[in-house]
């Protein structure tokens, strides 16, 4: 099998050129090669690699940004993968494509099933739902795997953002209500792999599906967390887990609002893949134990 892996410098795009090496020849362009804001690029990359499966973890991810760039964010998150969709079903190829709990309000008290109706609240959250209704519109055989709150211990993410400043400040405020499972970039990847074998195999169909890890929190709790376990392996630290202050997200100034509840229900995928997702907990100590080493005075350099 040929898989033409786009987004391979992102967080989960980085995991995935590991997971997937597995199942076949793995071509991955980087973005100079494979712009998703160029059509005719992207249309000769796919003529020109034949692939088997596309994957695509190339996003516009830039939230807030979006409110006023909502032209890129949508080429990106909507035309490309019209373009891939379209591709995929004239060629019979798998399409594997990530988006996001931002398609939904935030405003149920439960957790999101793959069931429930979007309503995005804001550009970036539409832009992800075009697309998705893109894959849809054309038909093609593809996997949408729906996270929340990605993280790993490259690029740009929360729980990165949260070790700099620890080392920094001595006290902070961190939004309490706004509730999710931080996710990460590994568990995506190798969930993803295993998705992808189990649907060539037909036992698993296509479809969109949430996949996050277990268990909640709220970014203040998840900060906290943060905090204490670089604490417990020995990073010294101005800021002590309790002088993170709780805040409402209406008291944090953003351009673009966010979902209260980005809890989704990863039932489906749990049961189709007989699968026990982890708590969140489990990949943040991974990833910090990535970070930070015991007695590894660099630590803040690959913080």
């Amino acid at each position: 099998m040929k898989i033409l892996l786009l987004g391979k410098n992102g967080q989960v795009g980085r995991e995935l050129r590991r997971a997937l090496a597995p199942l076949g020849e793995l071509v991955a362009p980087g973005r100079d090669a494979a712009d998703l804001r160029d059509q005719d690029g992207l249309r000769a990359v796919l003529s020109a690699c034949r692939p088997d499966a596309i994957v695509n973890a190339a996003a516009y991810t830039a939230v807030d940004r979006a409110e006023t760039d909502g032209e890129t964010a949508s080429q990106v998150n909507a035309l490309a993968v019209s373009t891939l969709a379209r591709h995929a079903r004239a060629t019979s190829a798998l399409l594997v494509h990530y988006s996001t709990d931002y398609v939904f309000d935030g405003t149920a008290a439960q957790p999101y099933a793959e069931t429930d109706i979007p309503n995005p609240r804001n550009v970036y959250g539409a832009t992800k739902l075009a697309g998705e209704q893109a894959i849809r519109d054309a038909g093609c055989d593809a996997l949408v795997f729906r996270t929340s709150w990605v993280y790993s211990a490259h690029g740009r993410n929360f729980l990165k953002a949260i070790l700099r400043l620890a080392q920094a400040r001595q006290s902070l405020d961190v939004v309490a209500d706004q509730h999710g499972a931080p996710t990460s970039a590994e568990l995506v990847a190798d969930t993803t792999a295993l998705a992808v074998r189990r649907h060539i195999e037909g036992r698993l169909a296509a479809g969109t599906y949430h996949l996050a890890a277990a268990g909640s929190t709220n970014w203040h709790g998840y900060a906290q967390y943060i905090v204490a376990g670089a604490a417990a392996r020995g990073a010294a630290l101005a800021l002590a887990p309790e002088h993170i202050r709780a805040i409402a997200a209406g008291d944090y100034p953003a351009a673009a609002q966010r979902p209260l509840n980005s809890r989704l229900d990863t039932a489906l995928l749990s049961r189709a893949l007989d699968l026990r997702l982890p708590d969140w907990t489990t990949h943040v100590d991974r990833v910090l134990d990535q970070l930070i080493e015991p007695g590894d005075s660099a630590w803040r350099a690959k913080a």
